[in-house]
């Protein structure tokens, strides 16, 4: 069974920077998405960004993140990281990560929505106050 498990949330004020890690549990698989999403109160979970498993270099950001967040992935500790500079109040919201078990040839594909994805972790609350 597939363990995802988020940690790094905090509560920072708008301009700060967080890192968010997601230790994967039995998940070996190259070239399949995993993903950053976040759910605000009230909003539904958006995909902020994305990446193939398996040391691959190749992202995909929410136009909303994009400049602002990197994610990235450490094989070795089989872990998913998510960086978050310039963080703005609207980046408010509980954070999770997110893999699937089928393999894909491009990025893009990752970015199909949260329906997508199989294994999901339990979430990290990052507060940013203005």
């Amino acid at each position: 069974q597939v363990q995802l498990v988020e940690s790094g949330g905090d509560s920072v004020q708008a301009g700060g920077s967080l890192r968010l890690s997601c230790a994967a549990s039995r998940y070996t698989y190259s070239n399949r998405c995993m993903a950053w999403f976040r759910q605000a109160p009230g909003k539904e979970r958006e995909g902020v960004a994305f990446i193939l498993s398996g040391g691959s270099s190749s992202t995909y950001y929410a136009d909303s993140v994009k400049g602002r967040f990197t994610i990235s992935q450490d094989n070795a500790k089989n872990t998913l990281y998510l960086q978050m500079n310039s963080l703005k109040p609207e980046d408010t919201a509980m954070y999770y990560c997110a893999a699937d078990y089928r393999a894909v040839s491009m990025v893009s594909t990752c970015s199909r929505g949260q329906s997508w994805y199989n294994y999901w972790g339990q979430g990290t609350q990052v507060t940013v106050s203005s």
